[in-house]
């Protein structure tokens, strides 16, 4: 198993977050998304502009060398500003991304945990996120006490209970 470790993401690592947006965008094989594209798209710009609003939190993962390698945060959207996830106001939409040559090393799972247990230390009940059809994390996050609650566009809204 990899060597990594967490830490709590900062306002400082906003564009190491856009870089996770892409990769997160990026995650079917042979079908690129090039970065300027996934930022234009409002839904994906979301997830980080303004990075870090007083709701934000977030967790980093670093290799060995202290380099980012993949990170998780939630943001709360309105009704108005729903993003891919969105369930209701007040429950934070999870996003996630890891480096490509990290994936399958146990970082996503660890990355939820640590964001996991920020959300309920900030008190709250729920957390929702958005897979595309087909993703392979879809297990991880099943197997993460996540489960669907909406399908439609070829996406999966699944939420977990923090309780």
């Amino acid at each position: 198993m990899a060597e990594f470790s967490i830490r709590p993401a900062t306002s400082s690592d906003g564009t190491f977050l856009a870089d996770m947006v892409v990769e997160a965008a990026n995650w079917r094989t042979g079908v690129p998304r090039p970065r300027p594209t996934v930022l234009a798209d409002p839904v994906y710009r979301g997830y980080i502009a303004g990075w870090q609003r007083p709701a934000d939190a977030g967790v980093v993962a670093l290799d060995a060398d202290q380099r980012p390698i993949g990170a998780a945060w939630y943001r709360l959207f309105a009704a108005p500003d729903r993003a891919y996830g969105f369930v209701a106001s007040g429950v934070p939409e999870l996003i996630i991304g890891v480096r490509p040559l990290w994936r399958a090393q146990g970082i996503g799972r660890a990355l939820i945990r640590g964001l996991t247990d920020a959300a309920r230390s900030a008190g709250f009940a729920r957390l929702t996120l958005s897979v595309e059809h087909g993703n392979f994390a879809h297990l991880l996050y099943r197997s993460e006490g996540f489960i669907v609650v909406a399908s439609g566009n070829g996406r999966d809204t699944m939420v977990r209970s923090l309780a």
